[in-house]
């Protein structure tokens, strides 16, 4: 992500300044930049694919909140 903003910020004023043939040249130079920009090697990265909340105990909130206060303070 950080080199492909790096990239746009150095191509933006060229395309800018270009002219419609040579900026379609230039876009599909960037493109092909980016598309070509490899990964860094990131050891010990796994993450496990795992649900991070559990289930809870207690029941949706179907009705609005000062309905439910409501019922709570008569029962």
């Amino acid at each position: 992500m950080q080199g492909t903003c790096h990239h746009l910020i150095n191509f933006i004023p060229k395309l800018l300044a270009a002219s419609s043939q040579k900026r379609l040249r230039l876009y599909r130079t960037l493109l092909k930049v980016i598309a070509h920009k490899a990964f860094p090697d990131r050891p010990a990265r796994n993450e496990p694919r795992v649900r991070k909340r559990r289930p809870k105990i207690y029941p949706l909130m179907t009705k609005p909140r000062h309905e439910l206060r409501k019922q709570l303070q008569t029962a």
